[in-house]
């Protein structure tokens, strides 16, 4: 098999990477309505972006055929996941965009997570942003799809899980898949 390199005069060869400790993660957690979602976002700055893996569990369930969730998935520029009755997580605010880009173009625009009957595993590669500028930021999971086209945030309802982005500096920390 033929491994893919990321190009340059050190190639970063993507198994290798996973396989490797990320520089970041972020620990979801769902809101008081939604307290089953859990799972986390992990960050590896490669030579040409970063790879984010999101993998994440008890996501709501779609209870008719083609109806399946798709769940908008942004980072946000707050600090904290705390908030009120009417926005569970309002301190982590709006999209991340520090080029004060219009929707889709902020740095925080993330792809949809695709529900699959509870669970989501996404993985890509984006030079939008580095480790460095997003550590201390929020993920946050939507219940509805980023249309990619309403302005400011994509239309992607309302938030229904958040993790700060936080840097992994113990070497015993977990930052593995579970099993």
């Amino acid at each position: 098999m033929e491994r893919s390199s990321f190009g340059g005069n050190s190639p970063v060869y993507l198994l290798s990477v996973l396989y490797g400790k990320p520089q970041a993660a972020a620990h979801i957690t769902g809101s008081d309505s939604y307290p089953e979602i859990s799972g986390t976002v992990w960050f590896y700055q490669t030579n040409k972006g970063v790879i984010v893996c999101a993998e994440i569990s008890g996501l709501p369930r779609s209870k008719a055929p083609c109806q399946e969730h798709i769940f908008g998935f942004h980072i946000h520029t707050g600090s904290s996941c705390e908030g009120d009755m009417a926005d569970p997580f309002a301190e982590a605010m709006s999209h991340y965009d520090p080029h004060g880009c219009e929707h889709p173009h902020h740095a925080g625009d993330l792809p949809p997570l695709f529900g699959n009957d509870g669970l989501a595993l996404s993985l890509f590669l984006t030079d939008r942003f580095s480790v460095d500028e997003v550590e201390g930021r929020t993920v946050i999971i939507h219940d509805h799809p980023d249309d990619f086209t309403t302005q400011p945030s994509g239309n992607s309802g309302t938030k229904i899980a958040c993790g700060v982005i936080e840097r992994i500096t113990d070497s015993c920390q977990q930052y593995v898949f579970p099993n």
